[in-house]
C-alpha cells in the first residue's frame, strides 16, 4: 500500500505493506535476551481440575499464562515513570505512533576503564548535518545475531554518555530506540544520568517522551530517513513490551 506524506517542506512515498521489524522475537525457552537479572520469559499452560489449556496436552484449547519483565525481556518503551516517584504510564505518555525516524549506526568507544560508550562527538560527527527528527534509531557496532539471544547480566554493555544524551535532547529528540539493555550503564550506583538527561528529570521534564531499548536492527536495513511505528500494549505502567516497525521512505 503506497502513501503519500508530507514532512518539513518535503513529500515522500512509502510502503505500508513493506515493513521492517525491528523488535526482538520472545519465544518459550532461554534463548532469549535478558538483561538485569531478570527472571527468563516463561509460557505456561493454566491448568484447573481436569482442564489444561494446552491442544498438544489434550485440551481443546490454548489458553496460556504468560510470565514477563519487560525491563529484561525484550524490546521494550518506557516513559518517565520508569524512574519517577509518581505512577506515570507509556499507555498515557504515547498517543501518537507514527514519527519521522532517522537510523544511524555508531561503534562506542573504548575508555580507559574499559567501558564501551556512545560520546556526545559521536552523534555530532553523524548527525550535526541532518534535519532534525523526532525519533533517532541507533543501531551499535558491531552488529550481530548474537544480540536476538544475548544475556547482558553482569557483562556490563556499551550505555549513553550524559552529554551524548543531552545532544539528542537539544536536537529535539522525543524517542529513542536503542539495541542495548539500558541507556545508563548496567551499575552506576542509581545515578541513571542518561535516563535522567533524556527526560529532564530534574527540570521541565518531557513527559511524552520515550526510550525504547532491546530492539535490533538488521544490517540489510541501511541507514537513513524512515517512518517509524512504535507498537505498545495498553499497559497503566511504567512500560510496555513493544513492536516498533521501521518503512523506508522514498523522496519524491
Amino acid at each position: 500500500m503506497k502513501t503519500i506524506l508530507e514532512w518539513n517542506g518535503g513529500i515522500y512515498e512509502t510502503d505500508l505493506e513493506a515493513p521492517f521489524d525491528i523488535g526482538l522475537t520472545l519465544k518459550p525457552g532461554l534463548e532469549n535476551p535478558n538483561c538485569f537479572y531478570a527472571p527468563p520469559f516463561e509460557v505456561a499452560p493454566v491448568e484447573a481440575g481436569d482442564f489444561i489449556g494446552d491442544t498438544r496436552k489434550g485440551g481443546v484449547v490454548n489458553f496460556f499464562n504468560v510470565r514477563l519483565n519487560p525491563h529484561g525481556n525484550g524490546t521494550h518503551t518506557e516513559c518517565m515513570g520508569h524512574i519517577s516517584l509518581e505512577r506515570q504510564s507509556i499507555n498515557a505518555s504515547l498517543r501518537v505512533f507514527h514519527y519521522f525516524a532517522r537510523l544511524i549506526s555508531v561503534y562506542p568507544m573504548k575508555m580507559d576503564n574499559g567501558d564501551r560508550v556512545i560520546q556526545k562527538e559521536q552523534l555530532v560527527s553523524i548527525l550535526s548535518s541532518e534535519v532534525e527528527t523526532p525519533a533517532i534509531v541507533i543501531r551499535t557496532l558491531p552488529n550481530d545475531q548474537y544480540k536476538l539471544s544475548a544475556n547482558y547480566s553482569g557483562a556490563n554493555p556499551p550505555y549513553f554518555s550524559e552529554s551524548a544524551i543531552d545532544y539528542l535532547v537539544e536536537r529535539n529528540c522525543q524517542h529513542l530506540l536503542v539495541d542495548l539493555p539500558s541507556v545508563d550503564r548496567e551499575s552506576d550506583e542509581g545515578k541513571l544520568l542518561a535516563h535522567k538527561a533524556f527526560w529532564k528529570f530534574n527540570g521541565e521534564q518531557r513527559l511524552s517522551a520515550t526510550v525504547t531499548e532491546l530492539i535490533y536492527v538488521p544490517q540489510t536495513i541501511k541507514d537513513g530517513l524512515y517512518l517509524l511505528n512504535i507498537q505498545i500494549a495498553a499497559f497503566e505502567l511504567d512500560v510496555s513490551p513493544s513492536k516498533p516497525i521501521l518503512y523506508e521512505l522514498k523522496e519524491l
